[in-house]
Parts: C-alpha cells; sequence; structure tokens
C-alpha cells in the first residue's frame, strides 16, 4: 500500500478523535487523524508524523495524519490500511489456499465483517483488526474497551458453529514485535471473548508490517499468546 507525496511534521496535541494539531514547515496545521483509537503512547508532544496532502483541495484539512514515528522507526496508524493489506495478502495467496472468491464486508447475524472468502464450497468470514500499541516487544489489542470488537468476536463463535470457516486477523503496524495477545489490562472482557473464540476453532492470526515513509506491506507471522 503506497501513500503519495508524504510531509513530514511535529505532532502538537490531538484536539479530538478525528484532529489532531501539527507543526508543519514552521505553522501549526489542524490534520485529519486516520485512527479513532486513543493512541495516547504514540502521541506525544513533538513526536515526527508523517502526513498525506488530501486528494480534495476543498477539504477543511489539508493533510491526513498516517505515521508516528517511536524509537527508531515508523508506525503506521492509518485504520483504512488493515483490510487493504489483509485482502492483499490473501489474493495473492499469502493467507488461505485454494480461494476461489473475495469480497469487502459481508453481513453475517448481527454483524459485518471485513472480509468474505469462498474455499470452492466452503465459505470463509474474516474480521481484521489494526494493531499499533506495543509495550516491551508486546503487540496488544484493543488499546481502549471495544464492545464492537466483542460483538464481532461472539458472532464469529456462532459462525463457526453453523459450519463457516472463521478468522480474525490482527495486523500489526509496525516492526519488531515478539509476540501478540489481547490488552487484558485495559479490556479485559476482550481478552476472555478471544480465547472463548480459540476454543471454538476460530482462527486467530497475526503478522506485522513493513512500513516506510510512504508504504506499509503485509509481512511477518507473529505468535500469537491467547490463555
Amino acid at each position: 500500500m503506497k501513500y503519495q507525496s508524504m510531509t513530514e511534521g511535529r505532532f502538537v496535541r490531538r484536539r479530538n478523535r478525528f484532529i489532531a494539531e501539527v507543526m508543519v514547515n514552521g505553522q501549526c496545521e489542524a490534520v485529519h487523524v486516520r485512527n479513532t483509537g486513543r493512541l495516547k503512547e504514540l502521541f506525544v508532544e513533538n513526536v515526527p508524523v508523517l502526513l498525506e496532502p488530501a486528494s480534495n483541495p476543498e477539504r477543511k484539512t489539508r493533510f491526513s495524519l498516517v505515521c508516528v514515528r517511536k524509537k527508531e522507526q515508523w508506525v503506521n496508524v492509518d485504520s483504512a490500511a488493515p483490510n487493504q493489506i489483509v485482502e492483499e495478502m490473501v489474493r495473492s495467496g499469502r493467507l488461505f489456499s485454494d480461494v476461489t472468491y473475495i469480497r469487502r464486508e459481508k453481513t453475517f447475524g448481527n454483524s459485518r465483517f471485513d472480509l468474505y472468502v469462498e474455499h470452492g464450497e466452503q465459505k470463509h468470514f474474516i474480521e481484521v483488526k489494526g494493531v499499533t500499541l506495543e509495550a516491551g516487544g508486546a503487540a496488544r489489542f484493543p488499546d481502549a474497551p471495544t464492545e464492537r470488537g466483542i460483538k464481532h468476536i461472539r458472532e464469529l463463535i456462532e459462525a463457526k458453529k453453523q459450519g463457516f470457516l472463521a478468522s480474525i486477523v490482527f495486523v500489526i503496524q509496525m516492526k519488531g514485535i515478539s509476540y501478540f495477545e489481547p490488552n487484558k489490562e485495559n479490556h479485559p472482557e476482550f481478552a476472555r471473548v478471544l480465547k472463548e473464540a480459540k476454543d471454538a476453532g476460530v482462527e486467530i492470526l497475526a503478522f506485522d508490517c513493513k512500513v516506510t515513509e510512504d508504504s506499509i506491506e503485509g509481512d511477518q507471522p507473529v505468535p500469537v499468546v491467547v490463555e
């Protein structure tokens, strides 16, 4: 996944879920944040960030915030990137074999899942989660309680019971990760439900990404620790 004409700035503060203030070429700009998560461990004052210019010149904010510098690497925070990355990996055969049909967004029960895949006659629901939280080499999700995430996992468990294939794919939007685990501290219920899903036969996958100043690409599998 490529970005165009990236500009570097310095983070000032976050006004709300959608808008942050960034110093760009000596001026303070209001920029769109492509992630509604808290991201408190990333959004610290004066940290370098990467911005993509808006494709619509009439938009109120001229830039979208895409990456944040953490230690010696860029962390991608674009919440739209994980779905595209997983779709690309499915189409190339890197995630699943014998794929005969792919489409974005498919409803099962009361949930709409990110990807729907068929392997011949076998139907497969896939939920994708972007991960930007890292602590001590471990990637964790979520960074804030997510009732929607729990609902989706419960629906995947039901899909599995009904004979469908069901997978959760955690896309870790950085490198340098030793393993993935649910964030028990922020949302213990999510961790419990994820364990229920694993025990029910829902496939749980995680992989990291190569992130450059103008791209992000799904890379290597990461061990998943669910207990």
